[in-house]
């Protein structure tokens, strides 16, 4: 049985989580749609809904030619063709001119631009460089050079590659980062267990987790080329502002961060620090504030690098659900039913 409510809610929303769940009939027209059809939101009272495509011809109706109900969505379509520009990208030495990217693909320069971004949060270029980065990252470990491995990522001479260096320089990088050492501890925390590094500018990285060896080895993971160093006296009075957060969230903790990411992803890290504490958002509506797309969004909450300081748990999905969490869905709850339970949140 249909929840005919919850269906007539994602038509009104455009919820494209729910295509292939069901279709909606209006009476109108005879068309049948998926819920995320961009046509003119129709009538209550002459909207029927149906299981699936089959059933919706049965009764009579015929598909939407804009939503195409029976194949893939026009976004379904144009994520596809994304992801092949992505590939050419990634296959192409150097950079590939837009013009000429768009040729490949079918579309006008400027309509690729616009899904590229909105789906990536880059411009092509802006994807290209930052392949050319993670390869010239790889090659840094076994290279004899830093010109060697630049060459060897797709970049013309060493100047390039010393631009785009974030935190430590290529050459540091390839000396296993002997340039940059990070501070951690460990403590408890009403969620189990609680991590942070920090590195001269800030705080780096904020983990939860229930074994202390699964917490140093994700660190570990993170900042490979870094030397990592326990520090419990130096980092304790962080620690615990972290902690009288989570029992009092309107203390918020005033700390230094010191976030690593593309300017997107920092656009969208101080969208999620803006949302104020016992309010959520969808993933739709902080995209449509940024000009982009939740699926961009999403990726750039789940990249996220210090949970609960940059407040990615305030992000729910279309329904209001609680949709996937870096440290699992029951924290995510527990963090926001802390949040609305607080005077004052």
């Amino acid at each position: 049985m249909f929840d005919l409510d919850r269906c007539w809610q994602a038509l009104c929303d455009r919820d494209e989580t729910f295509d292939g769940r069901f279709v909606f009939a209006v009476h109108s027209t005879g068309i049948y749609c998926r819920p995320s059809c961009p046509a003119r939101r129709p009538r209550r009272d002459g909207v029927s809904f149906y299981s699936d495509t089959q059933e919706a011809e049965s009764a009579g109706f015929r598909p939407c030619k804009r939503c195409s109900p029976h194949g893939q969505s026009p976004a379904e379509q144009m994520d596809a063709l994304v992801i092949a520009a992505c590939r050419l990208l990634d296959d192409h030495d150097g950079a590939m001119p837009l013009a000429q990217l768009a040729a490949r693909i079918g579309l006008s320069p400027s309509h690729l631009a616009r899904a590229f971004k909105a789906r990536t949060g880059m411009t092509p270029r802006a994807w290209s460089a930052a392949r050319r980065q993670a390869r010239l990252e790889v090659a840094l470990a076994g290279a004899d050079s830093v010109l060697g491995a630049a060459l060897d990522a797709g970049f013309g001479s060493t100047r390039g590659a010393y631009q785009h260096s974030t935190a430590m320089s290529p050459a540091q990088r390839r000396r296993k980062a002997q340039g940059e050492g990070l501070r951690y501890a460990i403590g408890d925390c009403p969620l189990g267990l609680l991590a942070i590094a920090a590195s001269e500018r800030g705080i780096c990285a904020l983990l939860f987790g229930d074994r202390e060896d699964a917490l140093v080895a994700e660190l570990q993971s993170r900042f490979a080329a870094a030397e990592l160093v326990r520090d419990q006296p130096g980092l304790g009075a962080w620690l615990e502002a972290v902690v009288a957060q989570l029992q009092e969230p309107t203390r918020a903790a005033r700390l230094p961060l010191d976030l690593r990411g593309s300017a997107f992803q920092q656009r969208v890290w101080q969208a999620l620090r803006d949302i104020p504490v016992g309010e959520t958002r969808r993933y739709g509506e902080l995209a449509e504030h940024l000009g982009t797309h939740a699926r961009a969004v999403a990726r750039a909450c789940a990249s996220n690098p210090v949970g609960l300081l940059v407040p990615c748990h305030r992000v729910v999905g279309a329904n209001r659900s609680l949709t996937g969490y870096r440290w699992g869905i029951e924290r995510k709850a527990a963090l926001l039913e802390s949040e609305q339970e607080k005077p004052g949140a």
